[in-house]
């Protein structure tokens, strides 16, 4: 198994732009430069859910996250593209839990509203599904995306503040109407999928 997975991570394939489903991302934000990260520590307040932060250290494994399909679509293939206007789930890779919104209030910011981790192993509800949000076909690695909260209509914020113990420094992450360039991502370090072969292969860009 392990000689398998060391095989694909060799066979690396070059000059992919796509997004695609079952791929490991990082999300960095373009306003704040932070990316998109969760752990083990749940808010203090609100759902008492597990906590979503931003952090700007790019080598922290607690900011990858799975792409998987929409909770009530059909499962999507490795290396199938993300279609722009498609529903999509995020799964961060280190707990198992999807990335959620609902209508709790932010922890910081009152007027906006908070965003958690939630379920178990990919297993949650239709809080979890985001729409990708961008300017052409298909998610492209080049192309910023906004990512919007489908039970809720509003899009995945940083919005400025951030925490104190136990997380001093990490920003807070929510979700808001906000179309600022705080609602803005792209993936940066990421294990990234591609079909087009009977064996699917691997383009990593860490």
């Amino acid at each position: 198994m392990i000689l398998v997975f060391l095989s694909l991570i060799l066979e690396l394939v070059s000059g992919t732009e796509l997004v695609t489903c079952t791929s490991m991302i990082k999300l960095q934000n373009l306003q704040r430069g932070v990316r998109l990260h969760s752990h083990g520590v749940k808010y203090g307040s609100g759902s008492g859910q597990q906590s979503v932060t931003g952090v700007p250290d790019g080598d922290d494994v607690n900011s990858y996250w799975t792409i998987l399909s929409g909770s009530t679509k059909p499962v999507c293939a490795r290396g199938d593209e993300i279609k722009c206007g498609g529903v999509i789930r995020l799964q961060h890779a280190q707990t198992g839990k999807n990335l959620h919104s609902h209508l709790f209030t932010a922890p910081i910011t009152n007027h906006m509203q908070e965003v958690s981790a939630f379920g178990e192993e990919g297993k949650g509800d239709a809080g979890d599904d985001w729409q990708v949000v961008c300017s052409t076909d298909v998610w492209l690695q080049s192309s910023p995306v906004r990512l919007k909260h489908l039970a809720t209509s509003k899009y995945l914020s940083v919005s400025g503040a951030t925490f104190g113990h136990p997380i001093p420094g990490q920003y807070e992450i929510t979700a808001h109407t906000s179309l600022s360039d705080g609602s803005l991502w792209r993936p940066t370090e990421s294990i990234m999928f591609v079909s087009g072969s009977d064996d699917n292969s691997l383009h990593d860009e860490l």
